[in-house]
C-alpha cells in the first residue's frame, strides 16, 4: 500500500521531501489512511479538519477523533468551524457547494499562512471513476471524462492509485480505527447512489470495471494534451483582440474541422453552457444580430464575425464644468485644456477645436436616439446611428460610443471618432480647446 503511494507521488512529482504539506484530516478512512502513510513516508505535514456542523453530535464526534489522532501521531492539528447551511442560504447554492467552498478557500488561505507547499486531500480510485461516470451521464466533453486530477495547482491527491478496499484492507492491517459519515450509507444523493447501487451492479457484469474506467480516464488525459494544444494554436490564429473584445470570422471558423468543438473551448470559460454553443453552431450562417448572453458575456453575430465582450453597465452622463483631467471609468479618462497653438490634430484620440464655439459645462454621455451631427468635412446632417453603421460598428461599440456636447447642445465629438464640423478649427480662430481621451 504504502509503496504504490510513493511511487504515484513520485511518478508525478506531487510532494518535495525538503516542504511542509496539508493534510485535509476529515477522520473518515481515506484521510486517515492519507495521513498515517504520508507520515509513515516522511514527509513533513499537518492537518486541517472542517467542522461543517451539518450532522449534530456526528459532526463533534469527527472533530474530535480528528484531534485525538493528531495528538497521538504528534502531528500539528488546525481546525474551523463553519455554519455552512447559512453560507448556502445567502449565496443560493447547494449544501455540497457551500461546503466544498468554505472547505477549499480555508485550506487554500491556512496553506499560505503556515508556509506549506501543497494541500493533501484523500481522493482515491474509486472515486476518480464515480466523477467520471457522473460527467459522463450529465453529458461531458473531453474535459469531463478525464475523472479526478493527481494535482490541480496546490491540490494534490496521492491515493487516486489506490482503491476504496485497499485503503480499509491497509487500516485494518496496522490496527487503526477511524470514523464513518452516516451520510454516505444512504442513496439520497448522487455521488451515493453511484457507489452504492451503480458500480456494484457495473462490477457483476465485469469485475474489471474500475480499473478499466481509469484506464479510460487516462486515455482521455493524453487525448486531451493533444485537443489543447491544437485548440490553443486555433485560438491565437483566430481570434481577434481588440481592448476587451474577442473576435472570430465565421468564415475561417466553418472550415474548421469541428466548429463547435473550437466554439466550446472559447466560450465555455467564459461561461456559455452547453446548449447555447449548439445554438450558435446551427446559427452560425444564420441572420446577423443574434445575441447569446452569461452573466458576465455577451456574444454577436455580426455580419461576418463573431464579436465577445463583457457584459457592462452602461456609462452615465458626466458634466466636464471647466478645463481638467476627468475619469470616465477604470480605464478612460479624458484631458480638456485650451492653448493658443493653432494646430491641428490628426489623432481619433486627440481633438482640436475652436474654443469660442463651444460653451461650458460640456458634457459626455452615451448616444441616444435621433442624436445627429455635420461630421467633419461634410454640409450635411447625419445620424449618429447611420454614421456608425457606416463605419461597420458592431451592437457592443454602439452600446458603449459616447458623445460631446456644450451647455447648449451643441454636438462636439464622437468620441474617438469625429468632430462636428461646425466646431472645427478655421483661419479665423483666436484659441484651441484640445481634448484628449487617455487609456490608463
Amino acid at each position: 500500500m504504502k509503496k504504490k503511494v510513493a511511487d504515484f507521488i513520485g511518478k508525478h512529482a506531487l510532494l518535495s521531501r525538503e516542504g511542509l504539506h496539508l493534510v485535509a484530516l476529515s477522520g473518515g478512512a481515506d484521510s486517515v489512511a492519507l495521513l498515517l502513510i504520508l507520515k509513515d513516508l516522511g514527509y513533513r505535514i499537518e492537518a486541517a479538519h472542517c467542522n461543517f456542523h451539518l450532522r449534530g453530535e456526528e459532526s463533534n464526534r469527527d472533530e474530535e477523533f480528528a484531534k485525538n489522532l493528531c495528538q497521538k501521531q504528534g502531528i500539528p492539528f488546525h481546525v474551523i468551524h463553519f455554519d455552512t447551511k447559512e453560507y448556502a442560504d445567502l449565496h443560493r447554492v447547494s449544501i455540497e457547494m457551500a461546503a466544498r467552498v468554505l472547505r477549499y478557500g480555508y485550506f487554500s488561505q491556512l496553506r499560505q499562512d503556515i508556509g506549506a507547499e501543497k494541500v493533501c486531500v484523500a481522493h482515491h480510485r474509486d472515486d476518480a471513476v464515480e466523477t467520471l461516470l457522473m460527467n459522463l451521464m450529465r453529458g461531458s466533453g473531453i474535459h469531463g471524462l478525464t475523472g479526478i486530477r493527481a494535482c490541480n495547482g496546490e491540490i494534490v491527491r496521492p491515493l487516486l492509485a489506490v482503491s476504496r478496499q485497499e485503503i480499509e484492507e491497509y487500516l485494518h492491517s496496522i490496527g487503526q480505527d477511524y470514523v464513518t459519515d452516516s451520510t454516505n450509507l444512504v442513496d439520497e444523493f448522487v455521488r451515493n447512489k453511484m457507489r452504492l447501487n451503480v458500480l456494484p451492479l457495473l462490477e457483476q457484469i465485469n469485475p474489471s470495471v474500475t480499473e478499466n474506467l481509469c484506464k479510460t480516464a487516462r486515455y482521455m488525459q493524453e487525448a486531451e494534451k493533444v485537443v489543447d494544444a491544437v485548440m490553443d494554436q486555433k485560438k491565437s490564429e483566430l481570434i481577434e483582440s481588440v481592448a476587451d473584445t474577442e473576435m472570430v470570422s465565421i468564415q475561417s471558423l466553418l472550415q474548421l474541422p469541428s466548429p463547435e468543438l473550437f466554439l466550446h473551448e472559447w466560450l465555455a470559460e467564459k461561461g456559455f453552457n452547453t446548449t447555447q454553443i449548439e445554438q450558435l453552431t446551427e446559427h452560425l450562417e444564420g441572420v446577423s444580430g443574434r445575441v447569446f448572453e452569461t452573466q458576465d458575456h455577451t456574444l454577436l453575430i455580426d455580419r461576418d464575425k463573431l464579436v465577445l465582450a463583457p457584459r457592462k453597465e452602461p456609462m452615465k452622463s458626466l458634466r466636464i464644468p471647466e478645463e481638467g483631467r476627468y475619469r470616465l471609468d477604470e480605464l478612460l479618462c479624458l484631458d480638456v485644456k485650451g492653448t493658443k497653438n493653432i494646430s491641428i490634430s490628426k489623432s481619433d484620440d486627440c481633438i482640436t477645436i475652436d474654443k469660442a464655439k463651444v460653451k461650458f459645462p460640456l458634457t459626455v454621455r452615451p448616444i441616444e436616439n435621433g442624436d445627429d451631427f455635420i461630421p467633419f468635412g461634410m454640409t450635411g446632417r447625419k445620424l449618429v446611428s447611420d454614421y456608425l453603421t457606416d463605419r461597420k460598428c458592431s451592437i457592443f461599440e454602439k452600446q458603449r460610443q459616447l458623445v460631446l456636447t456644450d451647455i447648449e447642445g451643441q454636438f462636439i465629438w464622437l468620441v474617438g471618432k469625429r468632430i462636428d464640423n461646425r466646431v472645427s478649427v478655421t483661419e479665423q480662430t483666436k484659441e484651441v480647446l484640445q481634448i484628449t481621451l487617455v487609456r490608463t
